[in-house]
């Protein structure tokens, strides 16, 4: 008998967060890499649409310099 890993909930659905804010940066942090990068669904446990919402609010934090592009 094999046993499957448990589905991860998405983040933003069990909260019930309607808006994916690209001012908070320390919720957008839980979902980028050390090296800035946004994360995968499949790492992060997101849904589809909350995955969209993400990238776009952590590109326009990335142009509003909330979240750097890159580190060091």
């Amino acid at each position: 008998m094999i046993i499957q890993p448990q589905k991860k909930q998405c983040y933003f659905c069990t909260t019930n967060t309607r808006v994916v804010d690209y001012k908070d940066a320390e919720t957008l942090r839980n979902f980028m890499n050390p090296q800035s990068k946004i994360m995968p669904k499949r790492r992060t446990g997101l849904c589809s649409l909350h995955q969209r919402r993400l990238a776009l609010a952590v590109k326009r934090a990335r142009i509003m310099g909330v979240v750097p592009f890159t580190t060091r």
